[in-house]
């Protein structure tokens, strides 16, 4: 990989429609250059991505094979606060609290 991907005006999937400021892509395409790259470099699947990346479908949830267990060692994700096990981005766990951990 090289460098940071920037907007460009112009949507990334390849469609070549103008979005708006600082957006990369136009509604939904997002989607389209995902599943296009995963076509081109891994059979169409996510399944097979994580495999090519050395990840795998394990038992133990804090297996080194684990691609969630990775993105909370890495501080890029973290663990649900109030133990579960749910695992995720900054706002996904605020929004898993306040949907599953709600105090009423």
């Amino acid at each position: 990989m090289t460098g940071t991907a920037e907007p460009t005006g112009r949507c990334y999937c390849g469609c070549g429609k103008l979005v708006g400021y600082g957006r990369y892509f136009a509604a939904g395409h997002d989607k389209t250059a995902e599943a296009a790259f995963l076509a081109l470099h891994h059979n169409g699947t996510v399944a097979q991505m994580l495999h090519d990346h050395g990840y795998r479908a394990v038992a133990d949830r804090d297996d080194a094979k684990s691609v969630t267990k990775a993105a909370v060692d890495q501080k890029l994700w973290q663990e649900c606060p109030k133990g579960c096990g749910y695992r995720g981005a900054r706002e996904s766990i605020n929004n898993h609290v306040n949907r599953h951990h709600k105090e009423n």
